[in-house]
Order: structure tokens, then sequence, then C-alpha cells
């Protein structure tokens, strides 16, 4: 029987999570069509069992709210599963030719990177709010930043000339490469920095 590859295209056999904190919430068990159809839904904690490339396609369709809005883009939060699969596909297929590498590999390790550490709670005594600095639990680490990737490749192609696919893929590969040109990265810097200063 042979292996069962990512998309039909990848292999996710050599994956290792390096972070400790996120081993037991990143699975690399790959699938042909990554859709489950929310079957977990209301079961604590079984989404870290669903593959990961799955969860960002969830994200692509559902990015989340930014500033207490709903956040904006052109077209692609249609609830379409087929339209967010198909723009991930082409995603992994541009982060392969641009770094020559698994972008199965390059995705989890640009997840570990632009995962942050730390958040800023406002706490209230005495009347006053005070901003403190709390540890981020696993799993919100994750889910915040597919977010952040998400939210950052919208912004980058909502009318504008370049398609989401291209954006995402930059988006990943800056990620991977630590670099501030990452919306992810740039945001976790920013995060941890102001809780340093409400410690």
């Amino acid at each position: 029987m042979s292996d069962i590859l990512a998309f039909n295209r990848w292999d996710c056999s050599g994956i290792k999570v390096e972070d400790p904190g996120l081993r037991n919430y990143i699975s690399v068990e790959p699938k042909i069509v990554p859709k489950t159809g929310a079957r977990y839904a209301g079961s604590r904690f079984h989404k870290s069992k669903i593959f990961i490339v799955e969860r960002l396609i969830n994200k692509l369709m559902v990015p989340g709210h930014k500033g207490k809005k709903h956040h904006k883009s052109s077209g692609h939060i249609s609830g379409k599963a087929g339209n967010s699969y198909k723009i991930m596909e082409s995603v992994l297929g541009l982060i392969e030719k641009r770094t020559k590498e698994n972008p199965i590999t390059v995705f989890v390790k640009a997840l570990e990177n632009s995962a942050q550490r730390e958040e800023i709670i406002t706490i209230e005594y005495g009347g006053a709010r005070y901003p403190k600095a709390v540890e981020c639990a696993p799993q919100r680490r994750l889910d915040l930043a597919m977010k952040n990737m998400v939210q950052g490749s919208y912004d980058k192609s909502f009318a504008k000339k370049r398609s989401i696919e291209e954006c995402l893929a930059e988006e990943i590969i800056n990620a991977y490469n630590l670099s501030n040109n990452s919306f992810a990265i740039s945001k976790k810097l920013e995060v941890e920095r102001q809780s340093d200063s409400s410690r």
C-alpha cells in the first residue's frame, strides 16, 4: 500500500515540529482532500488532530475579525470550500517553485516562527484598567498565527492587481525566513514588545 500524499502531491512523512509547545497541536497526517466538514465541532481540542493545511483552508473561508469588524476581502470569503481548496493548492505549488522545498515543511516552520508566546489582556482594578501580559495557550498561538497570515494576505491583495495566491505564498515564505515583511511576524513582535512593557 502506497503512502498517502497531501493533495496527492506532497509527502508529509519526514516533517517534524521543533517547537515542543506546539508538537501536540500541529497534525501533519496528510489527506488527499483535506475536508472533514467540521465533524469535530463542539469537541474540545479535537481540531488539533485535523491536518494543519485544512485548518488554514478553514481560515481562508472565515478569516475572523479585525478591530471588532469583520475582515474585508475580494470575494474569497464565500464559505465555498472548493474555492479555498484551489487557492491552497496553488499557494503550496508557488511555495515549492520558489523555495525548492516541501511546501508543507515550509508552512509548518512558518507557523512555528509566527506563533506568539504572549498576549495582552485588560484587567480592571479599583475602577482603572491596566494591561497585563499573559502566556498564550498553544492552540490559540496557532489560531492567531493563521489568522494573521490570512488577514495580512487579504490586505495585500484587496483591490490590487496581485492575487491572493501570490500574497499568501509570499506571506508564508517571509514567515519561514523570519522576515519583517511578513504581517504575522511583525504582529507577533509588536504584541510581544507590548507584553514586555506591561509586566
